[in-house]
């Protein structure tokens, strides 16, 4: 079968891996879903992608898009796209906040800006949720600098720092911080009862519920919670149960065709818990615990849009987040995850009405450029 060749680069953004386009080298973006779909090798029954250039997890089977941006206030437009891997599906709705650790570094190398001096600052706008975030980045001889000191939990080795802030990121999915106006909501689950949520909606919408309520301690390691095929379904329900909630979803059908958000997570207090890595978690180095699907799969770390959520959250009185949340946290919220210790910076406020506002969230990865060149998919995919 002929191939078409689309000009691409190959990218690791924090714990994710993505395929990265310019939008000038793709069709209209009424064209783009079967051009990812084949590139990622999706829809694949046996959930591995062995025909394209996905994992076989959610965290490596993304889609950036970038283009220089015609906003005042924005140096790139970034748009996320998350392949689904047993379906034809591709879905818009999210951010990924690992991968947006990439799109500055990707945006200096590829001449789309170019700053002077040591350090770069990129202004982007994701079109998914429509929320800008600015990327700061040392350089080295005009490029971004991969060399560096910073470690992040789940990826080996050093590499330079990106700070990523996210601005104002209340309300990306639903337009509300708080799109019920609780910080507990008691969901009535088909199936499964009432059970205590918080839905919170800061960089992504996010579903919390206690890992007590589900029968868990919360230290559970992804592989553990992947074999628990009861476990996943009642999480799912609980998900789509809150999609309808939150009003991203009209039913109960929408939401199961909306696999990107809201994403769903449990979390517990502080505890001594145990990493993918071997090297376990004391309960004084964090100041509480998580536990997070996507697309359906136990992360094998944390959603970054999802973590920067959890750090939101556990600045608003009584979520279920600021519940669990230990007694020496501050500003800077240590969550004890899968792969270590993922540490988000999150300014919060309430004013005289009572009505809470998310000023700001950061935090720190590294990114690297992997490979160039072309990718290939089939004709028919355009």
């Amino acid at each position: 079968m002929p191939l078409l060749a689309f000009p691409a680069v190959f990218m690791r953004g924090g714990t994710s891996r993505a395929i990265m386009f310019h939008a000038k080298d793709l069709p209209p973006r009424a064209e783009w879903d079967p051009i990812f779909l084949a590139a990622m090798g999706s829809p694949d029954p046996n959930g591995r992608q062995l025909n394209g250039m996905g994992g076989g997890i959610s965290s490596l089977s993304k889609v950036c898009v970038l283009a220089p941006s015609e906003r005042d206030d924005a140096d790139i437009d970034y748009t996320f796209a998350q392949v689904q891997i047993r379906e034809a599906a591709v879905d818009y709705r999210s951010n990924c906040g690992n991968m947006s650790s990439a799109v500055g570094p990707f945006a200096v190398d590829e001449g789309l800006l170019r700053p002077n001096g040591d350090q770069a600052v990129v202004r982007i706008f994701n079109t998914n949720t429509r929320k800008i975030i600015r990327s700061t980045f040392p350089l080295a001889e005009g490029r971004a600098a991969t060399d560096g000191a910073m470690v992040i939990p789940g990826v080996a080795g050093t590499g330079a720092p990106v700070r990523l802030d996210f601005l104002s990121p209340g309300g990306a999915t639903t337009g509300e911080l708080l799109p019920t106006g609780n910080p507990v909501d008691a969901l009535m689950v088909p199936g499964i009862g009432i059970i205590a949520a918080s839905l919170i909606d800061a960089a992504n919408a996010c579903v919390f519920v206690l890992a007590r309520d589900l029968g868990l301690t919360g230290r559970e390691l992804p592989e553990a919670l992947d074999q628990d095929a009861a476990l996943l379904d009642k999480l799912q329900r609980i998900r789509r149960t809150a999609s309808v909630a939150m009003g991203i979803a009209r039913d109960d059908e929408e939401a199961r065709s909306i696999n990107g958000v809201p994403i769903i997570g449990f979390v517990a207090p502080p505890m001594d818990a145990p990493t993918l890595s071997g090297e376990p978690i004391a309960a004084d180095q964090v100041d509480l615990t998580a536990r997070f699907l996507s697309n359906g799969q136990p992360h094998r770390a944390l959603p970054l849009t999802a973590s920067l959520c959890t750090g939101v959250a556990a600045r608003i009185s009584g979520t279920l987040v600021n519940q669990v949340l230990g007694p020496n946290a501050s500003a800077s919220v240590r969550i004890g995850m899968p792969s270590g210790i993922l540490t988000v910076d999150a300014e919060v406020s309430q004013d005289r009405d009572g009505i809470w506002t998310a000023h700001s969230g950061a935090f720190y990865r590294t990114a690297r450029r992997l490979f160039d060149g072309r990718v290939y998919v089939p004709v028919g995919a355009n």
